[in-house]
């Protein structure tokens, strides 16, 4: 080989950040580095660029460099996808991106994680090798320092090198199957063979996948609402104070008459009757002393009247003529105090003072809805309700109302109208997404669409480890999500995902937004909807404590225990001793639905061998009324 003449290099970064500031990136200036100095042959860097996460701009960059009149030998993407099995390629871009490699004349190799340890480590040199490419005899290699070295790092959320390269006459394709980092999801254009025989997701307990939901969550937004029907359930996202004094006039708390007290106190005589107050709005006369005003319940006290005398203490002595109204009534009462059967101005609810406490949520009962009406409070803040996508996957799966006998291998969707139902009666705003069918383009699709109209994702199906279980694959490699795990040590859901997808919100600000993929059996599918995704939709509506209510309960007879902690579906009602006590549904396989009939609570089983006998205490979350 000539030592004269360098083989050439072409730099493309791939980072939507470093696409709009170049100068945040850093990886570019040491790649240039590792192609000189660890290199055993000259090399030369005679084209960079930046793109961002687009497939197409990627595509076009590097059609542009291996079909110009000079490519270069050797292309290095970082920030892009590899061809491994474990590797996040997006799978718009590898048609095109195996169209170059074939036309490559010579190796291409994916080399580098996201701090070039690979590169590092050899890497250059191993690259070479692939290739067929050999130093001069006379020339040595040089050798690394391992030492002090700066480790490659920008910020588009990759971090994954490859390199594709032309050599000078050889070697053949080379393919890295083992590369530094992993993406733990299937390949789904690689076909079954090529599939995890075993989960690569680490299996998290209980308590550590709702720690991770918890960190992942997003909090709540502040919006403001109307004050109606439509806030019940809602958390109070200020502290709320009184407009208005209740009540705002001095009125009566009984019907009778208003008088003026003498000092002694001392109501005994005939008195006239000068005026009537009704609970109705108008101006009332002023009333003088020896003088007394007919009035009802809730109505203003006339000016000057200290107290109201009782209707059932007072005897109608005269009549008018017409003998429609009283004209003198005789009291007999003694020891009248100022003040007596009167409700003063803000005596209820005093302007100004804290009527409800952010935080507070709204109840069904009418308590809160009612006080914030008497006061004059139209409008409060609020944190705003998450709206809940739920979709069914399968190419099995078929609308439950479906007329007809089902064929062979059919599955009526039971999922999607139970998570619903489960959804709605927690009071949460559902967009039904129907059924996606076990194809990547038709998956993704469906899922774009769902993230558009709703702030949280949840499926059913596709999460385990058959060559058609999409989900996974989807969400890491097409919506460039992430997945922060795969398993629980749980029974029923041992393969319940859990994934943070970025997107941009009104403002065109990046957000994150989570998605659960739940497993497909029906009992699965609403054991961990209840345990997982109600802490989470609670989260970001301000809801605290999250999650469902534990209680005690005593068993009402053995249950047998599993080698994974169990959420046993269970009827708990209140015996006669006042304790609630639990009963098993029955059968508590995860695909039959009719363990989930009557079921109003999740009887907490740990790990174990054996049984938990009748009259044993236990945690249970409810996930409804208790019963009678």
């Amino acid at each position: 080989m000539d030592k004269e003449k360098p083989l050439t290099a072409a730099l493309l970064i791939v980072s939507t950040t470093a696409s709009k500031d170049p100068s945040t990136d850093a990886s570019a200036a040491l790649l240039r580095k590792v192609l000189k100095e660890d290199g055993g042959v000259p090399w030369q860097v005679v084209a960079e660029a930046i793109v961002p996460d687009d497939v197409l701009r990627i595509q076009h960059q590097v059609m542009a460099w291996a079909d110009g009149a000079s490519p270069p030998h050797f292309i290095v993407t970082t920030g892009g996808t590899g061809f491994a099995v474990a590797d996040t390629t997006p799978e718009g871009a590898q048609e095109n991106l195996q169209s170059i490699i074939k036309l490559l004349p010579h190796a291409c190799v994916q080399a580098a994680g996201a701090d070039s340890r690979s590169l590092h480590a050899g890497g250059i040199k191993k690259l070479e090798a692939d290739a067929g490419i050999k130093a001069p005899a006379d020339q040595p290699s040089k050798q690394h320092n391992h030492h002090g070295h700066n480790h490659h790092h920008h910020d588009h959320g990759h971090g994954h090198g490859h390199g594709h390269g032309h050599g000078h006459g050889h070697g053949e394709l080379v393919r890295h199957t083992k590369p530094d980092v992993k993406g733990l999801s299937n390949n789904p254009q690689l076909g079954p063979t090529r599939r995890h025989r075993e989960s690569p997701y680490p299996m998290l307990s209980v308590d550590d996948a709702l720690s991770v939901i918890d960190e992942q969550t997003p909090g709540p937004q502040i919006v403001e609402q109307t004050v109606d029907e439509r806030i019940i359930g809602l958390v109070l996202a200020e502290t709320v104070k009184a407009r208005e004094n209740v009540p705002a006039f001095r009125a009566s708390i009984v019907d009778g008459y208003a008088v003026v007290v003498p000092k002694d106190g001392n109501m005994t005589g005939v008195f006239p009757v000068t005026a009537v107050s009704h609970a109705a709005p108008g101006e009332v006369k002023p009333l003088g002393e020896g003088q007394v005003a007919r009035i009802t319940t809730g109505a203003p006290l006339p000016p000057g009247a200290t107290s109201v005398i009782m209707v059932e203490d007072t005897v109608l002595k005269v009549e008018t003529e017409d003998g429609k109204e009283e004209k003198d009534v005789e009291m007999h009462v003694k020891g009248v105090k100022e003040g007596e059967n009167v409700r003063e101005v803000g005596s209820d609810v005093e302007q100004g003072s804290v009527i409800l406490q952010q935080g507070e949520q709204i109840s069904g009962v009418g308590g809160e809805i009612g006080l914030l009406a008497a006061v004059g409070v139209t409008e409060v803040k609020i944190y705003r309700r998450p709206v809940i996508g739920i979709l069914s996957t399968g190419d099995e799966i078929v609308e439950y109302g479906k007329p007809g006998p089902l064929r062979l291998g059919e599955v009526r969707d039971t999922n999607r109208i139970t998570l619903i139902s489960a959804a709605k009666e927690w009071g949460f705003e559902v967009v039904d997404l129907g059924i996606a069918r076990d194809k990547t383009g038709t998956l993704e699709e469906t899922l774009r669409g769902g993230l558009r109209q709703a702030d949280v994702l949840v499926t059913t199906g596709g999460v385990s480890m058959g060559e058609m279980d999409l989900l996974k694959p989807t969400i890491e490699r097409l919506l460039g999500g992430t997945i922060h795990f795969g398993r629980v040590a749980m029974k029923p859901g041992k393969p319940t995902t859990f994934a943070t997808i970025p997107v941009k919100d009104d403002a065109g600000q990046r957000v994150s937004k989570v998605i659960f993929s739940l497993p497909g059996n029906p009992a699965s599918a609403l054991v961990t909807f209840h345990l997982f995704v109600l802490p989470s939709l609670h989260k970001q509506c301000g809801i605290s404590p999250v999650g469902l209510p534990k209680v005690p309960a005593v068993l009402a007879h053995d249950f047998a225990m599993d080698v994974r902690p169990e959420y046993h579906r269970a009827v708990v009602s209140v015996g006669q001793d006042g304790l609630l006590t639990a009963s098993s549904t029955g059968a508590q396989r995860s695909s039959k639905v009719g363990s989930l009939r009557s079921a109003n609570a999740l009887v907490c089983m740990p790990a174990g061998e054996g049984k938990l006998k009748k009259g044993d205490r236990v945690d249970v979350l409810l996930m409804s009324a208790v019963m009678g």
